[in-house]
């Protein structure tokens, strides 16, 4: 982390920021503040954001916790509509929340973890830069940073859903780009590989021994190398803006093809 410039950035507000990538996107740019700025933070978890917000707040930043769940249209609208004036001039939304849950093939699959996917993955993201995405055109200036995936570009069995989910952020993110053309505004992707998070235990609901046996043998991602892609990507000079990066673990050189001890 040391070896990243430092920048000066106003108000940042990232999605499911209480864990894994949004929780290391959060800590870097906090540490990499050099005047004042403001950490936006939503999550569903109250108790971690409350913990999260006192462990950031310094001289230099200022984190707005905010608990509520991306997948809830009213709840998004709420917090849009009551904050206003907090989030009308956010310099950068990082979209992170996202989510697998179940890993059966299709014709066994349960129908509720697809609503929850499609929800969470494409639906949240959608509803949070819709309220967004307009203080930025109106400024002329802004920067979206979707967290995608491999699953986004490549297709995995059992994971019918779920790629069907990161693949729509994808073309989210490619036709964003060509909607905001001439106004300022950045649109970038940053799709990692294997990266140990909670994102396992979550797919498997909460079966440690199969969350765990998905790294076993290889060394994967941290949250904290995705973090520093989304925060390259935000550094980069006015007129440059990177589009996508395609991040992978040493030992994965696709979404199948796995290298392990």
């Amino acid at each position: 982390m040391g070896l990243l410039p430092k920048q000066n950035f106003h108000k940042i507000l990232i999605t499911g920021a209480t864990s894994g990538i949004g929780l290391a996107c959060a800590k870097l740019f906090a540490e990499k503040s050099i005047e004042k700025s403001h950490l936006i933070l939503t999550g569903r978890r109250k108790n971690r954001l409350e913990s999260i917000t006192k462990e950031l707040n310094s001289s230099l930043v200022t984190v707005h916790p905010f608990a509520f769940d991306i997948q809830n249209r009213k709840e998004v609208e709420d917090f849009l509509s009551t904050n206003k004036t907090l989030l009308e001039d956010t310099d950068i939304l990082i979209n992170n929340a996202g989510l697998a849950s179940g890993m059966e093939d299709f014709a066994h699959a349960n129908i509720d973890d697809w609503e929850t996917m499609i929800d969470t993955n494409i639906k949240g993201l959608l509803y949070i830069t819709h309220g967004i995405l307009p203080f930025m055109m109106s400024r002329h200036s802004g920067h979206i940073v979707n967290i995608g995936s491999i699953a986004g570009r490549s297709v995995y069995p059992k994971g019918s859903v779920y790629c069907a989910t990161k693949h729509a952020v994808r073309a989210i993110n490619d036709s964003l780009r060509i909607d905001t053309l001439g106004s300022g505004v950045k649109v970038s992707s940053v799709d990692p590989g294997m990266v140990e998070t909670e994102f396992s235990l979550v797919r498997f609901k909460g079966d440690e021994e199969k969350a765990k046996s998905i790294y076993h043998g290889l060394t994967p991602l941290s949250p904290e190398d995705v973090a520093e892609s989304v925060y390259w990507c935000t550094s980069q000079p006015k007129h440059v803006n990177v589009q996508e990066i395609l991040l992978m673990p040493t030992d994965q050189a696709s979404v199948r093809d796995v290298y392990r001890k």
